[in-house]
């Protein structure tokens, strides 16, 4: 059988073609599927998970969390201060025995914030966040928060670290026709001020966390991972479950907040339906170490 010629090389050239395409659609498949499978591998805690067990032995609770999985820690400002007790350069050296980092941690704003700022960045943390403001009267009230936070925002910035916000649900709450929530992002610069997603208290208010990541990108820099019960009470402060079974898909949602500049995922727990607090910490760094998003 003989071809011709330049029907030949028109057919081969289409083959050539097809075979790329091919190639391309599967390594491109292949890409999506290895997305797909990325784990979280520097997963933190916020200590106030821990808030009972904690300060009666810190550095042992510290240990535990280490041997659990954990990489990092979110502290929080309670009776002994944000170092437990210790100096900020010890706490930072009890870390780095362990294999840790604190990334960051809850406090008062209102009280000695340049000496926590300067103490923050002199270890290597990234960030101080405001943990609550609470409900306000009116939207200019959330407005004042917001120049607030900007003046928190400059003195981080000064320090070399960062300032963010850590909402709750009352944020998610409509006043005249607006979301306190939207009034503090639109009223803080991008520069000086980053927030916090509690993925629970945003689940709890109504409103959907993936829609929220795309609307302020590269805004969430930090989540709290934390489950919400299939069969929630009246009461929120009761309704947070260990991970994996709640009812939120953090497959899905960490995988669009990190598509959209999440960059540390922390987890946190309130509740305790199935144990101690340890034993929560525990179950829920199993479920982050399998987690893929």
């Amino acid at each position: 059988m003989t071809y011709n010629r330049r029907k030949f090389v028109k057919l081969s050239g289409g083959l050539t073609g097809s075979l790329l395409l091919g190639n391309l659609t599967g390594m491109a498949s292949l890409s999506c599927n290895t997305m797909a499978e990325t784990t979280i591998a520097d997963f933190g805690i916020q200590l106030y998970t821990l808030r009972d067990v904690l300060p009666k032995d810190p550095k042992d609770v510290l240990k535990q969390l280490a041997s659990f999985g954990y990489k990092q820690i979110e502290s929080y400002e309670g009776a002994q201060g944000m170092f437990w007790g210790m100096s900020h350069t010890d706490f930072k050296k009890y870390m780095d025995d362990l294999g840790m980092k604190i990334v960051s941690s809850h406090c008062d704003i209102n009280k000695d914030f340049e000496k926590k700022a300067a103490e923050a960045a002199a270890i290597g943390m990234k960030y101080l966040v405001c943990p609550w403001i609470g409900p306000q009267q009116s939207l200019d009230e959330f407005k004042k928060f917001a120049d607030v936070f900007n003046q928190k925002g400059e003195i981080c910035k000064k320090n070399g670290i960062r300032f963010a916000y850590h909402n709750h649900d009352y944020s998610f709450k409509a006043m005249d026709g607006q979301l306190p929530q939207d009034v503090m992002m639109n009223g803080t610069d991008a520069g000086l001020v980053d927030f916090e997603m509690d993925i629970y208290w945003v689940v709890t208010g109504g409103q959907d966390p993936e829609a929220w990541c795309k609307k302020y990108k590269n805004r969430f820099r930090l989540c709290h991972v934390k489950d919400r019960s299939k069969t929630p009470g009246t009461d929120n402060g009761k309704n947070s479950v260990d991970l994996g079974t709640g009812a939120i898909d953090f497959a899905k949602v960490l995988k669009t907040a990190k598509q959209n500049g999440m960059e540390y995922f922390i987890v946190e727990q309130e509740a305790y339906p199935n144990g101690s607090q340890l034993d929560a910490a525990k179950v829920d760094a199993g479920y982050m170490k399998k987690l893929k998003i």
